[in-house]
């Protein structure tokens, strides 16, 4: 599909009337403000240079309607499954039934150094199994037999955390009370999440309060010698999904500076513990971990930034915005680097652009991916479509107008039949989102690639990345087995009579 963004704006406004015209008039009056066309806004001055930027004006960060088939996770998912559950050397309790951690059990494919369950436990589960019997006398009982069975099973591990799952905040349990007990028993690190998954609107409110418990559990705890200088960086809100983390961190000592710590991707409790002694933090995944910023600028003093590393123009970007904060050697670092790729970027462009050139896009995922993969896909000459959050904030919506065209398509908790709908009638060449949706999408004859996890892929930050983000767009989009079948109401006319 070729975009006309002026022609394409008009088409995406009645596509979303002709939408919302088959729901009730009160519910199509509230999911009205969740779906719009990006508008033009000006320009605004970024880095001292004049950028076009849009409007994206949508409502969000509210509580998904009952029977409406959302594509959220919970409070505990954000919690577990994002900030928590990839730091490596603690164990991460799944506190309640079994289901919530079987399912949240090695999604993410967080890739970590280490020897799993001697000193690493990411892709094992730990769940207390609550049943009936817990639930009407409690659990914390069985809950400190369960610490006490991780004490003497896994002697290195370096802490544990309690990921409360919804019956824990019904019944009452006082996961406080145990962790400060155990704690003190076996001179470790206990820390309760309060991220039952009743709270709060989706996995967003997970991700504040794991950040929450961090602060209140972890900071100033521990007295450590820790040697610093003044190039010491926290890279936070990467969790290292097949090897982003590393491919980020490359480019970072490259150009001179220390990375410390790794939020939380390949992460140690001791580098959460020594955090507070960088000199700035990067943050990638603004929605899941800008409040742990906000609060170490407050009481450490440790300024923070975000970043791109998706796709060349925005690594490029990035780079030197980072390096202009540490003054002009590190400056001359950042180019020396930026230069030492250009070979590679020129040879990936010059190979997959004249394929994916004009291919359109729509996007939908979670975190920072809605708006910072969009400069990769147009590093390919590849256009944006339209694209979503889903569980994103007012001000997530605020930057992505700095990266989306006017006329592109805004959708914010798109519900299952708005989602099928707007890619039935605008037929893009691919469909970036998650596992939920790929096979629907398939089945519709359009490539997908699962924009969470990679596909099985990666990584995608930093240049290496950007050469492995080519390809796997190309192989989606060119695979040949789109030609192979047809329809069968096309294939089989008697069939098609029938249908008829």
């Amino acid at each position: 599909m070729s975009l006309d963004y002026e022609n394409d704006g008009e088409f995406h406004e009645k596509l979303i009337e002709e939408v919302l015209a088959q729901y009730p008039d009160k519910f199509a009056k509230r999911r009205k403000k969740h779906l719009s066309v990006a508008s033009d806004a000006g320009t605004e001055e970024i880095e001292g240079e004049a950028h076009a930027v849009t409007e994206c004006d949508v409502k969000s960060n509210i509580k998904s309607i009952p029977g409406v088939m959302t594509i959220r996770g919970c409070a505990y998912a954000g919690s577990k499954g994002v900030v928590w559950g990839p730091i490596k050397d603690m164990v991460h309790i799944s506190h309640g039934p079994v289901g919530c951690g079987q399912y949240s059990w090695s999604q993410r494919r967080n890739y970590y150094i280490g020897k799993t369950g001697i000193d690493t436990f990411v892709t094992m589960q730990f769940t207390s199994d609550f049943q009936e019997r817990d639930i009407v006398f409690g659990g914390d009982k069985k809950l400190e037999r369960i610490i006490d069975e991780i004490e003497v099973l896994f002697p290195l591990a370096n802490g544990i955390t309690i990921q409360s799952e919804c019956p824990i905040g019904l019944i009452g349990d006082d996961i406080e009370a145990v962790s400060k007990k155990k704690a003190k028993e076996h001179d470790t690190t206990i820390v309760p999440v309060r991220c039952e998954g009743f709270r709060g609107v989706s996995q967003s409110l997970g991700h504040h309060i794991a950040n929450d418990a961090i602060r209140d559990w972890v900071f100033d705890k521990k007295e450590r010698e820790v040697v610093t200088t003044p190039y010491d960086v926290n890279v936070i809100g990467d969790y290292n999904i097949g090897g982003d983390a590393w491919a980020s961190r490359i480019l970072l000592e490259e150009m001179g500076l220390r990375v410390v710590g790794n939020w939380s991707g390949d992460a140690t409790l001791a580098e959460v513990e020594n955090a507070v002694h960088a000199k700035l933090n990067l943050i990638h995944c603004y929605r899941s971990m800008n409040y742990i910023c906000r609060h170490m600028e407050e009481k450490y003093g440790i300024p923070w930034m975000e970043y791109n590393f998706f796709g060349p123009s925005q690594i490029a970007a990035s780079l030197r915005k980072i390096a202009k904060h540490y003054g002009p050697e590190i400056e001359a670092k950042a180019e020396a680097v930026i230069a030492k790729y250009q070979p590679l970027v020129d040879a990936v462009i010059a190979k997959f652009r004249p394929r994916l050139e004009g291919k359109s896009v729509m996007l939908y995922v979670g975190g920072l991916r809605p708006r910072h993969v969009i400069n990769a896909y147009e590093d390919l000459g590849m256009v944006i479509a339209g694209t979503g959050y889903e569980f994103g904030h007012n001000d997530d919506y605020q930057r992505t107008g700095h990266y989306v065209k006017k006329g592109t398509l805004i959708y914010d908790d798109v519900t299952g039949y708005e989602l099928e709908k707007f890619i039935e009638k605008i037929r893009p060449d691919l469909v970036g989102s998650g596992i939920k949706e790929k096979y629907p999408v398939q089945k519709m004859g359009i490539p997908f690639r699962q924009m969470h996890s990679w596909d099985y892929s990666g990584p995608y930050h930093g240049y290496d990345g950007f050469a492995i983000f080519a390809r796997d767009m190309d192989l989606a989009i060119n695979n040949p087995v789109w030609d192979l079948f047809d329809a069968p109401w096309i294939k089989d006319e008697p069939l098609a009579a029938a249908a008829e």
